[in-house]
């Protein structure tokens, strides 16, 4: 699997200050992200690289690690290399019991 060779972090384990990019569609962010996330689509990536911080760690997440993965071999590739994929995506940050939040503070879910 591609995914073992990838720098990767468990979703329970990802720091506080950690850089964290959403790479998920519009229609799932707005059900729910973590409150600290980034929202950069996957498809919109290449056009908006430049707004991925490279002087710091960044953490990438989608629903359950697969977008994500594909995103971290993309910025590893492009010259990044603080850059991990959060295991088991939002699925795993919510069952961690890491806060999922809507774009007003309300409780959101992962779909």
């Amino acid at each position: 699997m591609f995914g073992a060779q990838l720098p990767s972090v468990p979703a329970s384990a990802v720091p506080d200050d950690v850089y964290l990019l959403d790479v998920r569609e519009d229609d799932e962010w707005a059900a729910g992200h973590a409150p600290a996330a980034h929202h950069l689509p996957m498809t919109e990536l290449p056009a908006r690289i430049a707004e991925v911080p490279d002087d710091r760690e960044v953490a990438v997440i989608c629903r359950s690690g697969g977008r994500s993965g594909q995103v971290v071999g993309y910025l590893l590739r492009n010259g990044w290399d603080q850059v991990r994929n959060v295991e088991g995506g939002m699925g795993d940050w919510a069952a961690a019991g890491r806060p999922v939040v809507t774009d007003d503070g309300q409780p959101g879910r992962v779909v």
